[in-house]
């Protein structure tokens, strides 16, 4: 029998792997409680780093990351799965399948070069051994990626969804019978296909699912770092069902087709508990759901954390230090304002104070913040909300969006009385939001007295710190830009997004804030009560020494956090 180089003699011990787990953040010491308990009281139990998977309480990648640490184990890149098969003979398909390992190529000693899912299986491992007469060298793969790869080089060339797809025959009068849906939604092949979609969008660290049928396709696509990706969709005959079983998962009414519905569903998906807000909207080929996935543990509410440089950061906390009046925060749908709402309120929340807010959704559950959901089926909406909860005594009331007219005046009457008023506003940038308070019907002079600050902000990318790469602008673009006066005279250094296995080839991993902070001031206060234009009050706040959104995105750009395309895209300025 041939024997096995460089691989894991040893079996690793379960409790070392699930204490790394949990060290590592990657899983809940409930969690791992839960599952030792139900291993021992099955002898026969799968090992617990397959178990784990099954389970979902980790996902798949984050284990074989896990287990490579602890095996001292290489782990496969996409990259290194072959694009035609390394033995003509020797494995079956079902073997490869069932152990989830596949070769992956002959190193310089001629050793075979194993991708396993579960590297510990020492009985998979000298099976090979043993039937391709040759030296093995193990890595880790994730499990997914072995199952692609098995499928394209010796299956049917089917993709994991192909496959829970071949197991199901939609009817044509599915969208017809109410019963009919009800069964096909209830059914296992279209819950684990419900179930694939979230756990690819939660995998590709997507905020948002859009499920949209056309006539002749149904599109699925994961908003990732703000940009929409097109992912892989089943068929659109399948749409009625898949579309139904979400409905049913958010308890929502799945014979209602020609209205509105909104809805949450509360997941446990990879070892994270997810709050999902589902919105189902009827199109001329179907209802269009989107899902906006909300991470309790993943969010920050950490104004550097989040973004903000450390004067605007130690301007903000000092604002929020005054006892009463108005701080705005203002931008675009999607720019990240109600997290900048919630790192405020959670800087404000000590015992000393009691805090309230009115939100439509409320999309974290803050601990010790009285939070209230609107509800306008029932008439209560933000501003019957906040003319009941300005006698419940608040110290902090935060308002999830002023709306109309009579929110923004009670909002106004709550910060002359005592209290400070936190609340967020749709416009371009800080300066345009004391014009459109103004345009809105707000009396000039309760603004000036109240409104203490407006935040502006934008989400712009945040280049890949594995691949991206330094570059010389052109001398003609850094005068353009004026790149050299925000440096300081120095050299002008930008950065490009390149793409790597780590960022999914997108040269892109994660989000931050870019940012303007406008403090009211006399000059800024005696403008609006003159009912100035927003130019006015933005150049009086520049020469107070306010900075631009795109100022500030340039100088991310500069340190290398973001690209300038990416500071232009967002801020639509030249």
């Amino acid at each position: 029998m041939s024997d096995v180089a460089e691989s894991p003699m040893e079996q690793l011990d379960d409790r070392v792997l699930g204490q790394a787990l949990v060290n590592d953040g990657r899983l809940s010491e409930v969690d791992l409680q839960r599952v030792e308990r139900m291993r021992a009281s099955q002898p026969e139990a799968a090992p617990l780093s397959t178990l784990l998977v099954k389970l979902g309480l980790v996902s798949e990648r984050n284990m074989a990351t896990s287990l490579a640490e602890q095996l001292q184990l290489p782990l496969a890149l996409a990259a290194d799965y072959p694009q035609v098969a390394v033995l003509d003979a020797g494995l079956s398909y079902r073997f490869m399948k069932e152990a989830q390992l596949i070769p992956l190529r002959r190193d310089e000693n001629g050793a075979l070069v194993l991708a396993m899912a579960c590297p510990q299986d020492g009985f998979a491992r000298d099976a090979v051994a043993l039937a391709v007469d040759a030296r093995i060298r193990v890595v880790v793969g994730v499990g997914s990626e072995i199952d692609a790869a098995l499928e394209r080089l010796h299956g049917e060339g089917q993709s994991q969804m192909g496959g829970i797809l071949s197991e199901v025959a939609p009817s044509e009068d599915a969208e017809e019978s109410v019963e009919l849906l009800m069964d096909m939604a209830s059914g296992a092949p279209v819950i684990r296909l419900v179930n694939l979609i979230i756990q690819r969008a939660v995998e590709a660290r997507a905020s948002d699912i859009h499920i949209e049928p056309f006539e002749n396709s149904l599109k699925v696509r994961f908003r990732i770092d703000g940009v929409l990706k097109e992912g892989e969709a089943p068929p659109v005959k399948m749409s009625p069902a898949v579309i139904s079983r979400i409905k049913i998962m958010a308890r929502l009414n799945i014979a209602e087709r020609r209205l509105p519905q909104d809805g949450r569903i509360e997941l446990r998906v990879q070892g994270q508990d997810l709050d999902v807000r589902v919105s189902t909207v009827p199109t001329m080929h179907g209802e269009s759901v989107v899902l906006r996935l909300l991470n309790r543990e993943s969010v920050s509410l950490d104004f550097v954390e989040l973004g903000f440089s450390e004067d605007t950061r130690r301007d903000l906390e000092q604002l929020l230090k005054i006892p009463n009046g108005m701080i705005l925060v203002t931008g675009p749908t999607g720019s990240g304002k109600t997290t900048t709402l919630y790192t405020a309120m959670h800087r404000l929340n000590t015992p000393e104070r009691k805090l309230i807010t009115v939100e439509d959704p409320v999309e974290y559950q803050l601990e010790g913040i009285n939070q209230i959901q609107v509800k306008s089926a029932i008439g209560l909406n933000f501003a019957s909300a906040l003319r009941s909860i300005v006698r419940q005594d608040p110290d902090v009331i935060m308002v999830g969006e002023m709306r109309d007219l009579e929110t923004a005046r009670i909002c106004i009457q709550s910060a002359l009385t005592g209290h400070l008023v936190l609340s967020t506003l749709h416009t371009n940038d800080a300066a345009s939001s004391v014009t459109r308070l103004l345009e809105m019907g707000v009396e000039d002079y309760l603004l000036t007295s109240t409104l203490n600050a407006v935040v502006g902000q934008r989400l712009v990318r945040l280049l890949c710190s594995h691949c991206k790469e330094a570059y010389e602008p052109l001398p003609e673009v850094t005068r353009e830009l004026k790149l050299e006066a925000l440096n300081g005279g120095r050299p002008v250094q930008l950065y490009r997004a390149g793409g790597c296995e780590h960022c999914q080839g997108t040269g892109f991993h994660g989000r931050l804030v870019i940012h303007e902070l406008l403090q009211m001031n006399d000059e800024i206060r005696r403008l609006a009560l003159q009912h100035a234009d927003s130019g006015s009050i933005l150049q009086a706040a520049r020469a107070a020494g306010m900075r631009t959104l795109y100022e500030d995105g340039c100088l991310k750009a500069l340190a290398g956090l973001t690209n300038l395309e990416e500071v232009i895209r967002v801020t639509q300025e030249s």
